[in-house]
């Protein structure tokens, strides 16, 4: 279909739909159960029966490719405490800036990937850059200088910026929106699991040090560099990218399931660019919460990750130690996770559980900020990562709420970017003159946290006004997801909250 002719179809549905609303809206009971806006969809065996094939064919891949992702981004840190800056003449202003450059080459990238996520196989593209950045980690650990570090740093965040956005369309697309929000607590869940592995393996590695005249932080980088190559070999051939994916290997009866799974997440891959879509976000306050959401919440993500392993060093544990010591942290991110998904599925409330999560990230930042320097600093310190459930329920919030192919590439490209400017900023305030305690730090990340509750809380307030505007008017049936409508485009349009 041409798209002059998929937009004329587009219009006419709106127009359609606008002129029977009203008639709808004497015959729709908001008290009626069958109408339940927010009902969970019944499942027939075969759906369930794909789901765990669709789960065990694609859920491993997501887990391998963000626990690399991870591991290799946080290589930087465990390797600060095995000799790299000793070795390469590094000050600690200058490591600094290695945790920050990272996302200069990360925010170097989005534009180029919106336009090349839209326009290849996302499974092949992928893969092909989990290789090109596994030699990038490689390289990384032959470097000698700061400058050859400041070079892959910025290398290694260009290849890995794409990383997230198509693990984002790829679960859009495959999973209904009331199961999104499990699915992104799967995502965020490997982050923390992912280390938990990450951690043992640089653990082991640390006992390398000196082996055929190769210091420990140059045997890290290496083995997670080989590891990734193997990854992103296995992810370009066999990674199942999206419902018409040849890994998938659908029957007749499957197709029919994936067609009303489509239809349910309004997410259909299109190749067109819609410029259209791109001004209808940034027209929309929505928007801009959702970005400083997405900034404020990584200033923490920035600081605790590239100062991790470091930090909990000065609080007199032994560099070995301190490694194994990020594995309770790990654990305990994957923890908030969960508390967030389980909270969200049982009270059916994105808010309850921004506000839980994002609290308990406010006091772990409070107690980091006030605690004399000593061991007991650990409890703020695990308790500061609670962040990550509140960005499970900001990524949730988009991926059930945006409509529009081009649109939802739009807002995750801005996470991103926002994502990356955090990083950014978050080692920066880590200033150098109040080592090891970090305190005006630590303060940024309590009001950091404070402003993604309120922007997440606004945000639903939004968003359920507009459900109730649109229930007034009446219910007059479900789009057709392959119209490629916005959610503002689409009157029939439901906001999960």
């Amino acid at each position: 279909m041409s798209s002059e002719i998929k937009e004329k179809a587009e219009l006419e549905h709106i127009e359609r739909n606008n002129g029977s609303s009203l008639s709808a809206a004497d015959s729709y009971d908001e008290k009626d159960p069958k109408n339940d806006i927010h009902a969970p969809v019944i499942k027939t065996e075969a759906e369930k029966r794909f789901i765990k094939k669709l789960n065990w064919r694609l859920l491993p891949f997501v887990w391998l490719i963000v626990f690399i992702q991870f591991a290799d981004k946080s290589s930087l840190s465990l390797s600060a405490v095995l000799g790299m800056l000793e070795d390469t003449h590094t000050s600690k202003s200058q490591y600094s800036l290695l945790g920050s450059m990272f996302y200069v080459g990360f925010i170097l990238f989005q534009l180029p990937n919106n336009y090349l996520i839209q326009r290849l196989p996302i499974g092949r593209y992928l893969g092909a850059l989990l290789v090109l950045w596994g030699i990038s980690v490689g390289c990384t650990g032959l470097c000698q200088n700061f400058q050859q570090l400041l070079v892959c740093r910025i290398l290694l965040g260009i290849l890995e910026s794409p990383t997230y956005s198509c693990l984002y369309i790829i679960l859009n697309s495959l999973y209904r929106r009331q199961e999104q929000s499990a699915c992104y607590g799967f995502l965020w869940m490997s982050n923390g699991s992912g280390t938990i592995f990450a951690v043992l393996i640089s653990y082991g590695v640390a006992h390398l040090d000196g082996a055929h005249g190769v210091a420990a932080w140059r045997w890290n980088y290496l083995v997670f560099g080989i590891l990734t190559v193997i990854i992103g070999i296995a992810t370009f051939f066999f990674m199942v990218d999206g419902p018409q994916s040849k890994n998938l290997h659908l029957t007749e009866e499957e197709k029919l399931i994936v067609e009303e799974r489509t239809q349910d997440n309004a997410t259909v891959m299109e190749r067109t660019v819609k410029i259209s879509h791109y001004w209808e976000a940034v027209k929309e306050p929505r928007y801009y919460f959702v970005v400083l959401a997405a900034f404020c919440n990584n200033l923490s993500n920035g600081g605790l990750v590239v100062f991790s392993t470091p930090f909990v060093a000065t609080l007199g544990f032994e560099s070995l130690n301190a490694i194994l010591l990020q594995i309770p942290s790990a654990t305990i991110s994957a923890l908030f996770v969960l508390l967030a998904v389980v909270i969200h599925r049982k009270t059916n409330s994105m808010s309850l559980a921004t506000v839980a999560c994002g609290g308990i990230a406010m006091i772990g930042c409070i107690l980091l900020a006030a605690l004399p320097h000593t061991a007991i600093k650990l409890l703020g310190y695990y308790l500061a990562w609670g962040f990550n459930g509140s960005y499970v329920m900001l990524l949730s919030i988009v991926s059930q709420n945006v409509g529009g192919f081009s649109k939802t590439i739009w807002y995750n490209a801005s996470i991103m970017v926002a994502y990356t400017l955090g990083n950014f900023v978050g080692p920066l305030v880590m200033l150098d003159y109040e080592y090891p305690a970090y305190r005006s730090g630590m303060i940024v990340f309590v009001a950091g946290n404070l402003v993604v509750v309120l922007c997440i809380c606004t945000m639903l307030f939004l968003m359920k006004r507009t459900n109730k505007q649109r229930l007034s008017k009446g219910i007059t049936g479900k789009t057709d997801a392959h119209l490629d409508l916005t959610d503002k485009q689409d009157p029939n349009f439901i906001y999960k909250l």
